[in-house]
C-alpha cells in the first residue's frame, strides 16, 4: 500500500533556471542508473524475497528511491520550466519543449525512453544485493558528476542530499548481503568444476604501445591461483592444461551411497508421518487446521511413491532407514495433542501448528539436501521428483503460517463478558 505526502522528501529550491542542466538531470529520473529505476528494481526484488528480515530491507528502500524520483522531477521540472516560453530556452531540446511541454518526461538526458531492461532481478538474493550495490555506486557518481557541472546553490544542497543516500543505501545492502554469512564466491547451487575455477588465463601478453606489461597481483598469483601462459599462443589448450570438464567423469567416492542414505532416511520419516497426521488433524479445533492436516497426508502418501521412483532410477532397494529426528518430532506431537486438551481452542492449535512446523522444516532440509546431492551427480529425472515434495512441504509450510496468524488475531479478541441480569 502505498500513500502519498505532499511534501518532498528534501525541499528544492532553484534561483537560477538551466534548461542544459535540467536536461542532463533526466539521466536520474529515467536513466539507467536514475531513481525510477532503482524503486522499481528494489521494489520487485522486494516481491519475490522470501525472507521477511531482507525483504523489509528491499521494500523500505524502494519506497525511499520513489520520494528521490519525486525530488529529482520536481528539481528539473525547475530548471526546465524556461522551455515553456522561451524560444531559445527551447531550442535546447525540441522533445522536451514540444511533444513534453517543457516538462519531465520518463526518458533519460539523451531522449532515450526508460525501459525495464534497466531492471537487474535475478530472485537469488545475494546475487541481487550485489547487483544494488553496485547499482548505488553508479547512482553516487552520476549525482557528483551532476554536483560538478551545477552552478546553482540550491540544486546543489537537493543533489548533495541524494548522492548521500545512496551511500546510506549502498551500506545497508553490503551489511545485508554480509548477514546471510555465505562465503564470498559462493554463487548459486552448483558448484564449480574444480581446479578450473583457480585457473587464471594470461590472455593479454607482450609489451603495448605505451609500455603495458603483463602484471602480477593478488587477482592471479599466490593463494590456489594457477597462473596459465597465453593458453591461445602456447597451444595450452590441449587435455590436462585446461581442465575443461564441467564434472567429474565418475560420481565421486561415496555419494551416490550418501543420496541413497538420504533417500531412505526421507522414506521412513514420510512414513511416520502418515501415521502422526491423521491424529494431528483428529485433534485440530478449527476447520481450516483440519483440512490442512488432511490435504498434506494425501500429499505424503504421494511423495512416498516420489521416493520409491528415486530408488527405482537409482536402481537399489526401495528400503527406509530408522530416521531418529522424526521419531523425536513425532513424539513432541503426541505431546503437544495430549497437552492441548487442557487449552483453549485457539492455544491449542498453535501448538499444534508449532509441532507441524518443526516437521515440516525438518522434511524441507531433508529434501534440499537430497536435492543438492542429485544435481550434483546430475541425476535430473530425481532432482524433478524430489523439486515437486520439496515445493508441497515449502507450500505446506506456509499454508500453515497464514492459518497461525488467523488464529492468534482470535486469540487476542477480548473475553465478552455477559452482563447478568438484575433480579427483580
Amino acid at each position: 500500500m502505498y500513500h502519498h505526502v505532499k511534501k518532498l522528501m528534501f525541499t528544492v529550491r532553484v534561483d537560477e533556471p538551466d534548461v542544459r542542466f535540467g536536461k542532463m538531470l533526466l539521466e536520474q529520473f529515467g536513466g539507467a542508473n536514475g531513481e525510477l529505476a532503482a524503486a522499481m528494481q528494489y521494489s520487485i526484488q522486494g516481491l519475490n524475497c522470501e525472507d521477511p528480515d531482507r525483504k523489509d530491507l528491499l521494500m523500505d528502500i524502494g519506497t525511499e528511491e520513489l520520494s528521490h524520483l519525486e525530488v529529482v522531477g520536481c528539481l528539473a521540472r525547475m530548471h526546465l520550466k524556461p522551455s515553456k516560453f522561451d524560444r531559445q530556452a527551447a531550442e535546447t531540446d525540441p522533445l522536451i519543449a514540444i511533444a513534453g511541454g517543457g516538462g519531465v518526461n520518463l526518458f533519460n538526458s539523451q531522449g532515450n525512453p526508460w525501459t525495464a531492461d534497466y531492471l537487474k532481478i535475478t530472485g537469488e538474493l545475494d546475487v541481487d544485493l550485489r547487483s544494488n550495490m553496485a547499482a548505488e555506486a553508479r547512482a553516487k557518481i552520476v549525482y557528483e558528476r551532476l554536483i560538478n557541472f551545477c552552478d546553482d546553490a540550491g540544486s546543489k544542497d537537493a543533489l548533495q542530499f541524494l548522492m548521500t543516500r545512496e551511500i546510506t543505501h549502498l551500506k545497508a545492502f553490503a551489511l545485508a548481503l554480509e548477514s546471510l554469512k555465505k562465503p564470498a564466491f559462493s554463487v548459486g547451487r552448483i558448484a564449480p568444476t574444480p581446479g578450473l575455477v583457480d585457473q587464471f588465463f594470461n590472455d593479454s601478453t607482450g609489451e603495448g604501445e605505451e609500455g603495458e606489461i603483463d602484471t602480477r597481483g593478488p587477482w592471479n598469483e599466490g593463494g590456489e591461483w594457477e597462473f596459465v601462459e597465453s593458453p591461445a599462443l602456447s597451444g595450452a589448450a590441449s587435455p590436462g592444461v585446461i581442465r575443461t570438464e564441467s564434472s567429474p567423469p565418475t560420481s565421486p567416492l561415496g555419494m551416490d551411497e550418501l543420496l541413497t542414505e538420504q533417500l531412505r532416511d526421507i522414506l521412513h520419516a514420510e512414513k511416520q508421518l502418515t501415521k502422526a497426521l491423521p491424529k494431528m488433524a483428529k485433534a485440530a479445533r478449527f476447520d481450516r487446521l483440519r483440512e490442512l492436516f488432511e490435504q498434506h497426508l494425501v500429499e505424503t502418501e504421494a511423495q512416498i511413491e516420489r521416493i520409491g521412483e528415486c530408488f527405482t532410477l537409482l536402481g537399489v532397494n526401495a528400503r527406509a532407514k530408522p530416521c531418529k529426528g522424526m521419531a523425536g518430532l513425532v513424539e513432541e506431537g503426541e505431546e503437544v495433542i495430549e497437552q492441548g486438551e487442557a487449552k483453549e481452542d485457539a492455544a491449542a492449535d498453535l501448538a499444534l501448528i508449532g509441532a507441524a512446523q518443526r516437521v515440516e522444516h525438518y522434511e524441507i532440509s531433508g529434501y534440499t539436501t537430497a536435492r543438492n546431492l542429485a544435481q550434483q551427480l546430475r541425476h535430473s529425472a530425481i532432482v524433478d521428483l524430489l523439486s515437486q515434495s520439496l515445493a508441497e512441504e515449502e507450500n505446506a509450510d506456509q499454508l500453515l503460517n497464514q492459518v497461525s496468524r488467523s488464529l492468534m488475531s482470535v486469540a487476542k479478541m477480548p473475553a465478552v463478558i455477559e452482563q447478568a441480569e438484575p433480579v427483580e
